[in-house]
């Protein structure tokens, strides 16, 4: 009775201070407090660092280093980096992740693992991002881009394992990795650059067993991620990509494709009923991470969220560049104001909202 009495009071402490941590953005001394004791929630629970796999929404310049057009290494992504240079973030400046990481105290920003080396594993044994832009739970979309597909990611996780354990000891990598923070983000293009312009899926499947075919695709990865050690995961949910600019310029609306929005929606539920079984099965903490619905929020109420444009990117026209078609262009001037950076992904400010939304569910869910 007592031990459960402390647990709980425990975990009514987390959420206070992480709820001090996210309503106190005008004050940056209460900031750094909460961030402190934020890290020491982590410390508390071994938090050793983040792994991250995924797609666009996560790479922090692993396509940099592949044959494919989807890059982002060019101006005007990057502007608001440190230093103001591109480093293949589909954004402004940073991504999520790399504010999570921040939070719990082990760098500002995530490197990508192709641009690491082996010879500096070791300092990367508290975080390092897999993720290719383009990429999904279905091979098959990472292979429409040239892209690294979700299993090659976890191949090089494996071989990342192995060379950690032979720098550190393998008990040691084990336990680093056991500890970790798993993160993946992924399931946009599988729909966008796959079953809706692609016709082999589309022809095999109604749009709904797609979505089961993917989360069957997600079970096994996330079994394979489990052997090689994960134990706490973090599924973030797909976005509501119908209110992407490009999909609504080639919509030709101003409004927000229901239809989308609605498989985003159902493919979302699917995600969260696989995680509860896989707490069960494979005895993982999981957490799902809804990027949907803050982003659905921010554009139905942007003053909210201190936005004043949400309808179209920051970059270009706003409404049908991104990537390649969006090098050297003009950008906005206030980009805190808008949602969108390019007519797909969203802004630094975005992400860091996106973040804070994702620490509150890992949190209280996860430890």
């Amino acid at each position: 009775m007592g031990s459960a009495l402390y647990m709980l009071t425990m975990r009514s402490t987390m959420v206070v201070l992480l709820l001090i941590f996210l309503a106190v953005t005008e004050f940056r001394p209460a900031i750094a407090i909460a961030i402190v004791q934020i890290r020491q929630i982590a410390a508390k629970n071994n938090v050793s660092g983040v792994f991250v796999f995924g797609d666009s929404s996560v790479d922090p310049g692993n396509n940099n280093h592949l044959a494919t057009t989807d890059k982002s290494n060019f101006p005007p992504y990057g502007m608001d980096f440190f230093d103001g240079q591109p480093t293949g973030r589909f954004s402004n400046g940073r991504l999520a992740t790399d504010f999570i990481a921040e939070a719990l105290g082990y760098m500002k920003a995530i490197q990508p693992y192709l641009e690491s080396g082996m010879p500096r594993a070791i300092n990367l044994s508290h975080g390092v991002s897999f993720a290719s832009a383009g990429s999904g739970y279905d091979n098959f979309t990472a292979q429409v881009s040239n892209v690294l597909s979700l299993s090659h990611q976890l191949k090089y996780f494996a071989h990342y394992k192995l060379h950690l354990g032979q720098k550190i000891g393998v008990k040691e990598a084990d336990e680093s990795i056991r500890n970790a923070v798993f993160v993946l983000s992924m399931g946009t293009n599988d729909f966008l650059q796959n079953y809706y312009v692609e016709p082999t899926r589309s022809a095999q499947y109604t749009v709904e067993q797609y979505g089961d075919y993917l989360i069957s695709l997600l079970f096994g990865y996330v079994k394979k991620m489990h052997s090689l050690g994960a134990r706490r995961l973090v599924v973030v949910g797909v976005v509501p990509f119908g209110c992407m600019p490009l999909v609504k310029t080639l919509k030709d609306t101003t409004k927000c494709d229901d239809d989308y929005n609605n498989v985003a929606l159902s493919f979302n539920r699917k995600i969260k009923k696989a995680l509860v079984t896989m707490r069960i099965s494979l005895r993982m903490k999981t957490v799902y991470a809804d990027a949907y619905s803050v982003i659905q929020r921010a554009i139905q109420n942007p003053k909210r969220y201190g936005f004043v444009e949400t309808s179209k990117g920051c970059c270009g026209t706003g409404t049908y560049e991104y990537g390649i078609t969006c090098k050297g262009l003009d950008t906005c001037v206030d980009r805190e104001k808008y949602l969108f950076w390019d007519a797909v992904h969203p802004t630094n400010r975005m992400y860091k909202i996106i973040a804070d939304e994702a620490l509150s569910s890992i949190m209280t869910d996860l430890f």
